[in-house]
């Protein structure tokens, strides 16, 4: 029986359900990307203040561009041996995963589906991956 892998996810983490027969396993793996924070306020020398202020923005989205790119790659190097994909999760990072996952040889071709999801219990996904998949045969 081949193996299939289910997991929930958003710019904070990654929880995988891998499914093979009985035998269930689940990881979960950490973004450790920056949150979205407004800078403190306080004098700057040199421009504006909001000149500044846009100018370290593009630098911090940079940054978390970065930061989630190296969390997608650590997520997709942990779906090779899944034979069929399936992505959940509130936001943005299912839809930026799934193109991470298109760009890696051995994962393009796999199945993977997109599905919108609210944050769920381990238990919760664990038993939304089975009925997905038993449910997709």
């Amino acid at each position: 029986m081949k193996k299939n892998t289910g997991l929930w996810i958003d710019h904070k983490e990654a929880i995988l359900v891998s499914i093979e027969g009985d035998e269930v396993v689940v990881q979960r793996v950490e973004s450790n990307a920056e949150s979205h924070h407004k800078p403190s306020g306080g004098w700057k020398s040199g421009g504006t203040n909001v000149a500044q202020s846009v100018s370290n923005e593009h630098i911090d989205e940079e940054r978390r561009k970065h930061q989630y790119h190296t969390f997608y790659q650590k997520v997709t190097g942990l779906l090779g041996d899944s034979a069929k994909l399936a992505v959940f999760g509130p936001g943005e990072a299912k839809i930026e995963l799934v193109k991470e996952i298109e760009k890696v040889a051995e994962l393009h071709k796999k199945e993977v589906a997109v599905e919108a999801c609210e944050r769920l219990t381990e238990n919760q996904l664990v038993a939304k991956v089975k009925t997905f998949f038993s449910a997709h045969k």
